[in-house]
């Protein structure tokens, strides 16, 4: 009697899809994905690599551990608080129930009373005007650049833009304050050297071709020793006399001082200082979604809204929800992280390392993001071999840690305090992991 061959018992693709369990995921994931998904477990059968009995629960593992996106959960072990390659800013709880509320129809741009069209973003908006005082208007644009670019076109297009050498930042991915402002058919007006500006370096240079001053904040790096800036107090007079908007690009987010950063610059001081519009980003200092904030006069605020620009820059609904949500809750991760208790997080990494028979190190964390360079966070981290890097970031959960001098360091400053557990089984998951690829290169 002639043997059935075992791929006529692989099951059918429509008795697959059939699958109560499999039919469910298609609330979250397409039909394409779910039919590779099928496909790919009949393949393993055809190749011999499942039985075909085993092709149901393959397929429905399969099913459950995909996600409708590539984007994966990070545990941030590295001590820098805002990273940008982990998304930057954390978002707080109240944040993220926001982003769920504002999923579905909200009224962004809609009075509910009237029924009419409404200024959009007016609960961002209104938030930010609460938490900072000295503005007298808000608008809030996509990101950071954004708004540099919507002022920049807004009030210096066609006309020069006055700004000292020295703060003619490169920012993230290779972007060039320089680049950025020049493509908005401004001119870029240089004064100062790369190391002192005087305010008479800025008289010399306004005239009737000035569109604006610009003062950017050199978040990202600082220059030390033989050095000379020109403050917004005694820059305000100077543009004020010339008819020009001075408009300060702090970068960082601060709304108000903070006491853990004494040379962060921040949106409230600014203001008091003679700036007619602030620019800062959302998702750094802030703590919020990415987001770039234009605070100041009215007039200059309003004529910046009014800009054709301002609609291919705008933030859309859930930007924000969570931005409103972060200014008007409570602290948001990075807050916390920046104002961590070192007492409980030095008793936090005691016990992992306790439980680990690994060792404790001191370890200075950074603020990250571009924010306060050269300010250290004291604290601590685990060390572990640098070997168990690898498998941590490729682990579940993912882990970051940073490796330095040899070592795996673990520093907990950014991680929520109920993950400690999930550190704790991801550390055991890679040691298991490290230990199986030596007994394999052994065998």
């Amino acid at each position: 009697m002639d043997q059935v061959d075992p791929r006529r018992l692989i099951p059918r693709t429509d008795d697959l899809l059939a699958l109560p369990a499999v039919r469910a995921a298609g609330k979250r994931l397409s039909g394409r994905v779910i039919r590779e998904l099928v496909r790919q477990a009949q393949e393993q059968a055809r190749r011999g690599e499942l039985a075909p009995g085993q092709v149901e629960p393959a397929l429905l593992a399969a099913v459950a551990a995909c996600s409708a996106t590539t984007l994966r959960p990070v545990l941030n072990a590295t001590g820098v608080i805002v990273h940008t390659n982990l998304g930057r800013a954390p978002l707080s709880a109240g944040a993220v129930e926001a982003l769920v509320a504002a999923s579905g129809y909200v009224d962004v741009e809609l009075d509910l009373a009237t029924g009419s069209r409404s200024r959009r973003g007016a609960g961002a908006r209104a938030a930010l005007l609460a938490a900072c005082p000295a503005a007298e208007d808000a608008l809030v644009v996509n990101n950071g650049a954004a708004a540099l670019v919507l002022a920049t076109t807004a009030l210096a297009a066609g006309r020069e833009v006055v700004v000292s050498r020295g703060e003619l930042v490169e920012i993230g991915a290779g972007f060039r304050l320089p680049d950025l402002i020049e493509s908005t058919g401004a001119t870029l007006r240089e004064v100062g050297t790369t190391n002192r500006t005087h305010l008479r370096d800025y008289a010399d240079a306004l005239g009737p071709a000035t569109g604006c001053v610009l003062k950017v904040h050199p978040s990202n790096f600082r220059v030390d020793g033989f050095t000379s800036a020109v403050p917004l107090g005694e820059l305000s007079p100077l543009a004020a006399a010339h008819g020009v908007a001075l408009v300060a690009d702090l970068g960082s987010g601060l709304l108000a001082p903070d006491p853990h950063l004494p040379e962060e610059p921040d949106a409230a001081t600014a203001l008091a200082s003679g700036a007619d519009v602030v620019i800062a980003s959302g998702d750094k200092l802030l703590g919020g979604p990415q987001a770039g904030l234009l605070l100041g006069r009215a007039e200059i605020i309003t004529r910046l809204a009014r800009h054709p620009l301002a609609r291919a820059l705008r933030a859309d609904k859930l930007a924000l929800a969570a931005l409103e949500a972060t200014v008007a809750g409570g602290s948001p991760p990075v807050v916390q992280a920046l104002h961590a208790d070192l007492g409980q997080l030095r008793s936090r990494t005691d016990r992992l390392a306790e439980a680990l028979g690994v060792p404790v190190v001191a370890h200075e964390g950074r603020v990250g993001g571009g924010g306060a360079p050269g300010v250290a966070l004291p604290g601590w981290a685990l060390r572990l071999p640098e070997a168990l890097a690898g498998p941590l970031r490729t682990g579940d959960p993912a882990v970051l840690p940073r490796v330095h001098d040899g070592s795996c360091l673990l520093d907990l400053r950014c991680v929520p305090d109920g993950d400690d557990d999930r550190i704790l089984d991801a550390v055991r998951q890679a040691l298991a992991t490290l230990d199986r690829a030596d007994a394999g290169r052994a065998g």
